[in-house]
């Protein structure tokens, strides 16, 4: 799998901009130049898991935002996941999947 760093740039650029940061304000709370954080908006610079980190923090956001565009915690994260792996299914695995799903569904205590 690729990291995939210019969505997590937009991403970056949106969390900041929903808080009201300006790239200077977001690049002096962090140590570094308007310039770093522009490149890293745009993608253009590979960033580390710390400064990601650090800017979630600074965002008020949780990480796995900025990486996936969903928190973990949500549901939506985990409706995503099975999408992606649907995607990787041929449609018999994919009715197999609705079988077991469907089976589930009628044996769930009620």
């Amino acid at each position: 799998m690729n990291v995939d760093f210019k969505m997590i740039g937009k991403r970056i650029m949106t969390q900041r901009k929903r808080c009201g940061y300006t790239q200077e304000a977001l690049a002096e709370k962090l140590n570094v130049t308007i310039g770093y954080v522009s490149q890293v908006e745009r993608g253009v610079t590979k960033i580390s898991l710390d400064l990601l980190a650090e800017i979630a923090s600074e965002l008020k956001c949780d990480i796995s935002i900025l990486i996936s565009g969903t928190a973990v915690e949500t549901e939506s994260y985990y409706l995503k996941e099975i999408e992606d792996d649907l995607k990787q299914l041929n449609e018999r695995e994919r009715k197999l999947v609705s079988s077991f799903i469907k089976l589930l569904l009628d044996n769930r205590e009620k």
